[in-house]
């Protein structure tokens, strides 16, 4: 992998590409002519569409197959069960789209309109983005380059009617390449709240998702906090607890205090959601609790008792038993 030269003076600097740092470096004859140092147009247009967008809020994990789409369904679901709020979620997994198979929308198209492209609205306030909704099969491979992918988000972002919308859900695909650094760059103008990060128990995943935690430091993405998914799975007969993926380095609790960033709460695997998945009812499951039993509620009373200076937002999200409630730190007057 190249690295960038120690004494790089940017892409901005009147020594770019001309500096003594600057020999051998592969990038040498675009930062010279200049093209690298010219803004985006796009940035603004953006900005300006997402003048609509209250929130912002991406999900991400250096891990695949943590279930970040299934909690982005999931908490745009959450969100989207009071009435009056409007919710719009985004798959910029452009590869691998998923998000339209979890929300039961598979063979749903995309309209344009003078307004620009149209989402697909699974209820009147939740619509749903993809680029899975312009394939011609869901077998369609998607074999493109980092330019096509991040015109394909500058797209999403800047073309989609998505009208007034109070909560914008990114769902991101493993890792900290192109995806992720064009979701970054095209929305940072119109204020990000936060990344949710996803992850499993196991120290395979873990280590991935350090890196992450890593990455929105270095672009200044602040994080909301740390889920960690696929927490343990009770038996629905028997009701004894198994580690499916066992913590043996502490897990993300233990991750998250060496970091210095919020754990939100544990997600236990719940075999419903396959249940739902088998019926084509989308992954939504039921938000009633048969049993009573609440293994999330933890976190949910910390965020009732938390310092009233930070306005929470209880977002309440299925899981196994009942609810899971994901504190949103967004810094407002209370």
């Amino acid at each position: 992998m190249e690295e960038v030269p120690h004494d790089c003076p940017g892409v901005g600097s009147a020594q770019a590409g001309r500096g003594a740092s600057c020999q051998g470096c592969p990038n040498q004859g675009l930062c010279a002519s200049g093209a690298g140092a010219a803004p985006d147009p796009a940035i603004e247009e953006i900005k300006e569409k997402m003048k609509t967008v209250k929130h912002k809020i991406l999900v991400l994990s250096g891990k695949g197959g943590v279930g970040k789409s299934t909690f982005s369904a999931h908490l745009a679901h959450g969100l989207a069960e009071d009435e009056n709020t409007q919710v719009a979620l985004l798959d910029i997994d452009i590869c691998g789209p998923s998000i339209p198979k979890i929300m039961g929308l598979e063979g749903e198209q995309v309209h344009q309109s003078g307004s620009g492209w149209s989402p697909v609205f699974l209820e009147d306030n939740l619509g749903v983005m993809s680029v899975g909704f312009l394939l011609s099969s869901p077998d369609d491979a998607v074999i493109w380059r980092g330019p096509k992918k991040n015109g394909m988000i500058k797209q999403f972002l800047r073309d989609v009617d998505w009208g007034e919308v109070d909560y914008l859900i990114v769902d991101t695909p493993p890792g900290t390449s192109d995806e992720h650094l064009s979701a970054v760059q095209y929305l940072a103008a119109a204020h990000i709240d936060g990344a949710v990060i996803i992850t499993t128990p196991q120290e395979v995943s873990l280590q991935d998702v350090r890196k992450e935690i890593s990455f929105c430091h270095k672009v200044k993405l602040p994080v909301i906090g740390v889920v960690e998914n696929m927490s343990g799975f009770i038996c629905p007969k028997c009701q004894k607890e198994t580690q499916i993926f066992p913590p043996t380095t502490g897990g993300a609790e233990v991750m998250c205090h060496d970091l210095k960033v919020p754990l939100l709460g544990k997600v236990p695997l719940d075999p419903r959601i396959v249940i739902r998945f088998r019926l084509k009812a989308g992954y939504r499951i039921s938000l009633e609790d048969s049993r009573g039993r609440c293994p999330a509620c933890p976190v949910y009373r910390e965020a009732r008792h938390s310092p009233p200076c930070t306005r929470l937002l209880s977002v309440r999200v299925a899981t196994k038993d009942s609810l899971f409630w994901l504190k949103h730190r967004i810094h407002q007057p209370p």
